[in-house]
């Protein structure tokens, strides 16, 4: 980059999934705008977006049971499935856009068809389950899915589960075909890719130190290269997705819209087969109920995953616990964000959270032999030589005063944060984070450029068949959407 001042109309800060999709989106609807990315690592998504640092479910909610959540009348409330899985449809729509046209290459190195199931023990846990799934299986959206709690049908879809499993125990699961494994790196890096060959300016190790809004409703940044030397870059609208190093550069803005919030960081560790006999033998995600006092987002599951280009397994999550923002951040992130204007809900949020304190704590204590113990809760016959520990990606959890008390802390969906002329926007929080990125970033885009919307919104209808319909509404079009996606994405045979 040139360290004398240069404009563009749009500042993307962070190479993750967040910028690649506003970027493509952009780029679709308004080609002849000058883009630029600054990316502090050396290679795009390198962090949260990173195929070693995620899931990589592609949430849909098939079979995530903290989704679903029982009601004190016994009633099961899915209208959060139900959100989620619209929002994930979305996502493929535009995938599917972008390789029917050969603007990305080879979908099947990024998106593989997975079955997606639920698996849980005991009599209460599998009255949960079949309520779960006859309410689920009536609407449109889910109606694929089927039920067993018969211990010879569930050998057949998850022998690793069920080989050696008390014989009296109760057990029940659900199965739903139509998932996915997503490599939101590898997804990550195509998109960058093509911006890169759209003359979008890409720059590697540049760090953005300051963001501030000049008299004339300019932003302008203050980017140092590898070399250490500092410029400056004026942009007309900025969007800040750097994930857990978001917080920070949104406190920087100064914009008011950037008070009163927090940020929590729980990191995770997860278990990886190192036997290729085991791996060969598991094929699905496979998800249970969070264990008691962990936070929603600690939902364990049994998971093949196809990261560089290999089928492989895992088991996790397993919460842990560091100040950083960044897997590459520093110690100093999480007191360098505590300001006086968010302090008094840090410490809300502190004495409100002190079981989820304990639990990190107890979590950063287990041994090799404690983590396989839980995995052994779902593959009774783990192996301690099969299995390795493995360091994930850093969250930061969005803390912000709500109607339900100061300090809240917010364990699923993001959080959009954008100022009031609407020409910076920033991008917080966590799960289901990637699965959703289309949707949050067509919302950004509704809600910091209305007045374009006229203009775009046969383009963005044209990207996404579904964009402004409520697709649960229409069977018909959910069965067109998920057989066009089908067909351009390569989903439905077994691999890669």
């Amino acid at each position: 980059m040139s360290h004398e001042s240069s404009t563009s109309d749009v500042v993307l800060i962070g190479a993750g999934i967040m910028s690649a999709t506003l970027g493509v989106l952009l780029k679709e609807l308004a080609p002849d705008w000058k883009m630029t990315v600054f990316e502090q690592l050396d290679v795009a998504g390198g962090e949260s977006s990173n195929e070693k640092n995620n899931s990589g479910t592609g949430h849909a909610a098939l079979c995530e049971l903290n989704y679903t959540v029982e009601q004190p009348d016994g009633s099961i409330d899915i209208s959060k499935a139900v959100r989620i899985n619209e929002r994930f449809q979305l996502s493929r729509q535009l995938w599917a856009y972008l390789a029917n046209r050969d603007l990305i290459e080879k979908p099947r190195h990024f998106i593989t068809g997975l079955p997606h199931m639920s698996f849980v023990k005991g009599e209460e846990n599998v009255a949960f389950l079949k309520k779960r799934f006859e309410t689920m299986a009536g609407h449109p959206l889910f109606k694929d899915m089927v039920f067993s709690d018969d211990p010879e049908q569930l050998k057949e879809w998850f022998p690793l589960i069920m080989n050696n499993r008390a014989a009296n125990e109760p057990v029940a699961g659900t199965r739903f075909d139509d998932g996915t494994d997503v490599n939101y790196g590898e997804l990550t890096r195509t998109m960058i890719d093509y911006l890169e060959r759209e003359d979008v300016n890409i720059h590697y190790e540049h760090n953005v130190l300051d963001v501030k809004q000049t008299d004339d409703g300019m932003w302008k940044l203050k980017v140092r290269d590898k070399n250490g030397a500092i410029g400056t870059h004026k942009a007309r609208f900025v969007f800040i997705g750097s994930g857990g190093g978001s917080l920070s550069l949104l406190q920087k803005t100064g914009i008011p819209e950037a008070k009163h919030i927090g940020g929590f960081p729980i990191s995770g560790q997860y278990l990886e087969c190192k036997n290729p006999e085991v791996i060969e033998q598991h094929y699905a995600k496979v998800y249970g109920k969070n264990p008691p006092g962990a936070p929603l987002i600690v939902v364990p599951h049994l998971d093949t995953r196809f990261i560089d280009g290999k089928q492989t397994l895992i088991f996790g999550p397993f919460a842990g616990f560091s100040p950083k923002f960044l897997k590459t951040g520093s110690n100093k992130d999480l007191f360098a964000s505590i300001k006086p204007d968010n302090m008094t809900t840090m410490l809300a949020a502190g004495a409100k959270n002190i079981p989820l304190m304990q639990y990190l704590i107890q979590q950063l204590r287990l041994t090799k032999e404690e983590r396989m113990n839980e995995l052994r809760e779902y593959f009774p016959d783990a192996k301690d030589e099969d299995w390795e520990l493995k360091i994930a990606g850093q969250r930061v959890q969005v803390i912000k005063d709500t109607p339900d008390g100061k300090g809240t802390i917010q364990f699923s969906d993001t959080e959009v944060v954008h100022s009031h002329d609407r020409s910076l926007a920033a991008l917080l929080g966590g799960s289901p984070g990637a699965s959703t990125s289309v949707s949050d970033m067509v919302e950004l885009i509704e809600t910091c450029f209305p007045h374009k919307l006229d203009e775009w919104k046969p383009k963005l209808k044209e990207m996404m068949p579904s964009y402004g319909e409520k697709i649960s509404d229409n069977p018909e079009l959910i069965n067109a959407i998920q057989s066009s996606t089908m067909k351009a994405l390569e989903l439905g045979d077994r691999g890669t």
